[in-house]
């Protein structure tokens, strides 16, 4: 009896264990397909592997981003770069944002988050909507951080998730202060602007609220 529940309990075991590899493959390779089309949407048209070339860089507040360069004929004309923030309505937004060789946003991708349905969850397309002041498509960074209007910048807000606004913008704003720390040209690291704003921007976006000021 002691034999049979031994053999069920390692034939039960070695089918575990196949089944979680299969399916950590499977997952990985989503993973991968995910953010490979997610590079391709934030990003100029380009003729590199930019996940082979990707490489981590630091933003003005000590964070590891890792930045995918796009290149076109061996030339860099934009980048990828990995952000996050940790202070969302309900804590860690995750985001890919892509520049052009002139340190201007083409278009972002939330890759992971938590905020409310119908509300913080709307900076999935509020941010790219061209009405009012919601769009950051097309802007540069080179004067300064984005900011919303409640806080004297010029980006209008999700209606009531003042939060997750703020939250996001300063994943936007950690992205850019890792990509302007790179010759946009070369790829280099360095802190001479070549990207085409400052090389060094604080992250931060203005004070943070309670949870009771999501409005």
């Amino acid at each position: 009896m002691l034999l049979s529940l031994t053999i069920i309990c390692v034939v039960a075991g070695g089918l575990l264990a196949g089944v979680n590899m299969l399916t950590a493959d499977a997952i990985a390779l989503s993973k991968a397909t995910a953010l490979a089309e997610a590079i391709m949407k934030v990003t100029p048209e380009f003729d590199n592997n930019p996940v082979q070339e990707a490489e981590i860089v630091t933003s003005s507040d000590g964070a590891s981003l890792l930045i995918y360069p796009a290149k076109k004929d061996g030339k860099q004309v934009g980048a990828a770069v990995e952000s996050f923030t940790m202070n969302g309505f309900s804590g860690e937004i995750r985001l890919i944002v892509g520049f052009d060789a002139e340190g201007k946003i083409i278009d972002y991708s939330i890759l992971q988050h938590a905020e409310t349905p119908g509300l913080g969850s709307k900076m999935e397309e509020w941010f790219k909507t061209d009405k009012n002041k919601q769009s950051i498509l097309g802007r540069s960074l080179g004067n300064g951080n984005l900011r919303v209007s409640k806080d004297g910048g010029d980006v209008d807000a999700i209606t009531a998730s003042t939060i997750t606004s703020r939250a996001f913008l300063e994943a936007i704003n950690r992205a850019y202060s890792a990509y302007a720390g790179t010759d946009a040209t070369t790829g280099a690291t360095g802190t001479d602007g070549k990207s085409g704003a400052t090389s060094q921007i604080d992250a931060e976006t203005g004070a943070t609220e309670t949870e009771g000021g999501e409005l």
